[in-house]
């Protein structure tokens, strides 16, 4: 169908490229994303600095736990793909951390009262109820999550026009948490501009962020995927809005 020897490199590239961990250094020069005006990691930092127990629920490579420079005595991870365990492992072994393997939408493997403070960021799905279980009274949830409607420009390059997103609003995970006892003491949220300058970092971006177009493959997908390349190409760099928003909860 396609000819553009351009195009076929780009892809592969995209293709073959690895996407295990939950770090983007793969994209530099290639794409790019603003970040959250409140510095998640930064954040995370600060409150490990104080905390005697902690846990980081959906770690990913333990990319953020990385950061931080001075580790609770008890610090803990858990992840649920198994490519990225071994990864959060090696990663976050000069920490003293402990990765845990999970299975998705299973409770968390630890007893209540557990930790003085959960973090997350990005998390596939908040259990409210298991974090405020895994809670010491007058612990704190702080997490970095995807909102709704998220890069929605290249979902739709790719899928067509979308219904208007319910799922990951903000104000759902505000009732959720106090729904299981939380008080939500701070939440805020950002509009961040992304920019894709070739077809390349478009399919490693799919590949890794699955949730933007379901069951994406590089061979389902080329028709639209050429299209977006050429008008990459005559029209210059794609851009999108990413959506974040943080959130923090306390218990009581």
């Amino acid at each position: 169908m396609d000819t553009d020897r351009d195009f076929d490199r780009l892809l592969a590239e995209g293709a073959a490229a690895p996407v295990e961990g939950w770090a983007f250094d793969w994209l530099a020069g290639r794409a790019s994303e603003e970040r959250p005006p409140w510095r998640y990691a930064r954040l995370v930092a600060a409150r490990m600095a104080t905390a005697e127990a902690a846990l980081d629920v959906d770690t990913g490579g333990g990319e953020v736990l990385a950061e931080v420079p001075q580790p609770p005595r008890v610090l803990v991870a858990t992840e649920g793909w198994p490519p990225n365990v071994e990864i959060a492992r090696r990663t976050l072994r000069p920490l003293g951390a402990t990765v845990v393997a999970v299975t998705p939408d299973a409770p968390l493997p630890f007893r209540n009262a557990s930790f003085d403070l959960v973090v997350s960021r990005h998390p596939v799905r908040t259990d409210w109820a298991e974090t405020a279980r895994v809670l010491r009274p007058g612990g704190t949830f702080l997490s970095q999550q995807i909102g709704p409607g998220t890069v929605r420009e290249l979902s739709e390059a790719i899928l067509g026009p979308l219904p208007e997103p319910v799922e990951r609003r903000p104000d759902r995970a505000v009732s959720a948490a106090r729904d299981a006892g939380l008080t939500v003491v701070d939440l805020r949220e950002a509009t961040l501009r992304t920019v894709f300058h070739d077809i390349a970092a478009v399919v490693w971006f799919l590949r890794k962020v699955v949730w933007t177009v379901p069951g994406f493959t590089v061979d389902r997908y080329r028709r639209e995927l050429h299209a977006l390349h050429r008008r990459i190409r005559d029209d210059g760099p794609f851009v999108a809005h990413a959506r974040r928003f943080l959130i923090e909860a306390h218990r009581g």
